[in-house]
């Protein structure tokens, strides 16, 4: 499984990462292999505003469709366009090329709310168990 170090992470597989005020967000690794192949995604509207932990995306895979949740609250500013015609991006690279959306981060102390890498790392094993 691959995690990247510098991200933060909700126990719900989703990702973000966090440059100056704009997050960019995505599901994990784990997230993506445990769905099967990624069929469609469901895009937020732009400008949409979300909470922390509000289901603002959803994906279709060949097993399931799935809700994403808002690793943090912010203004939606950014969706990733080439999910649209290659949903596939998302098990091909679910960290760089196949993020979903980008956010505006209302409240940065909500990250004291999300996992780190290390954690997110413990946090798989002891469901493993």
């Amino acid at each position: 499984m691959e995690i990247m170090d510098h991200y933060l992470y909700t126990k719900e597989h989703e990702w973000i990462n966090i440059e100056d005020n704009i997050g960019t967000i995505g599901i994990t690794d784990y997230a993506q292999s445990a769905l099967g192949d990624i069929t469609y995604v469901e895009f937020p509207q732009q400008d949409q505003e979300v909470d922390q932990f509000e289901q603002f995306v959803s994906v279709e895979s060949v097993k399931a469709a799935s809700d994403i949740f808002s690793p943090m609250s912010g203004k939606v500013i950014e969706v990733n366009q080439k999910l649209e015609d290659n949903p596939a991006l998302v098990n091909k690279d679910c960290y760089i090329k196949g993020w979903i959306a980008k956010i505006e981060i209302k409240d940065m102390d909500e990250s004291n709310n999300l996992m780190s890498a290390e954690e997110y790392r413990n946090y798989l094993e002891s469901l493993e168990h």
